[in-house]
């Protein structure tokens, strides 16, 4: 996405990290939550008052969005949008060139760093306009409308309410969220189920130490599976049955699978004969 922005543009693109600070924000935004677990309004402050921070740094004396009046339900009404303005430091530096025709004067315009004239008047929900737009100007790389933050989509706002109630919110397990598919094994363990090889890869590159990876016996397809948390010989006969339903078992009732610490060759781990987890129980265990 970053090379893309920066394609279209064609001007240096400068990536903050600000994954940190972020979710100890989304675990108490002052503005609250939009239907899951997104809060744009404190999000979109947060992220200005970054990009305030970085004005002086840069020699620039504006910051431009690309917010349109009514777009966005929570975030982009006017009320939510002259909040995000004073909340940010940002008063009357903050130009929305999209919406500027309806919105009152900066100072950009005021003091013709802008031409009025030329900004637009867009609103509403629909993104014809600035598809037409793109078109206009030649812009073809562009995220799609309907992608949005995946905060705002119920199944990942569900994994990550989970990681929030067993106090294992971090960067790093906020960043498995979007992978495979997840299962809580009790309080202290989870796993995550790769949906293919490239999941399986990257769940394998992601595994810390003391973590368990999960896999059939190479002669049988199925998905590498990662183990978090604390496990027992229970739990570890537990992820092996939900890895073994996942593998193409070809009619056979049974599969042998590899487990193993990562870090250590699957020759250096042990396997289990084990028979698929009953569907009912699969599912109870599914975030």
């Amino acid at each position: 996405m970053h090379s893309l922005v920066q394609k279209s543009l064609n001007q240096e693109l400068k990536v903050v990290d600000i994954s940190v600070e972020f979710l100890e924000l989304v675990l108490n935004p002052k503005h609250g939550f939009g239907s899951n677990m997104n809060p744009c309004i404190d999000c979109k402050i947060f992220m200005l008052k970054k990009a305030k921070d970085l004005m002086p740094v840069l020699g620039v004396q504006f910051v431009v969005t690309g917010e349109v009046l009514g777009q966005r339900p929570m975030s982009q009404h006017r009320r939510a949008l002259e909040i995000i303005e004073k909340e940010s430091g940002l008063e009357g530096v903050l130009l929305r060139p999209l919406c500027a025709g309806i919105l009152p004067q900066t100072l950009p315009e005021k003091e013709g760093w802008v031409k009025r004239d030329r900004l637009f008047k867009f609103s509403g929900r629909s993104r014809r306009p600035q598809i037409d737009l793109a078109r206009e100007l030649g812009i073809i790389d562009y995220p799609n409308a309907s992608g949005g933050c995946l905060l705002t989509d119920a199944h990942f706002s569900s994994r990550l309410k989970d990681l929030i109630s067993h106090q294992e919110l971090n960067v790093e397990g906020a960043g498995l969220l979007k992978i495979g598919r997840h299962f809580r094994l009790d309080k202290l363990a989870k796993l995550i189920v790769g949906r293919n090889e490239e999941e399986g890869r990257e769940l394998e590159s992601r595994a810390c130490r003391n973590d368990y990876l999960f896999m059939p016996d190479p002669e049988l397809a199925g998905p590498t599976c990662l183990g978090k948390g604390e496990f027992n010989n229970e739990l570890i006969h537990l992820a092996s049955q939900i890895t073994c339903f996942y593998c193409d078992l070809n009619a056979a009732k049974s599969a042998r699978i590899f487990y193993h610490k990562a870090g250590v060759g699957p020759g250096q781990g042990s396997f289990l004969e084990v028979c698929p987890v009953a569907g009912d129980k699969l599912e109870s265990l599914r975030l």
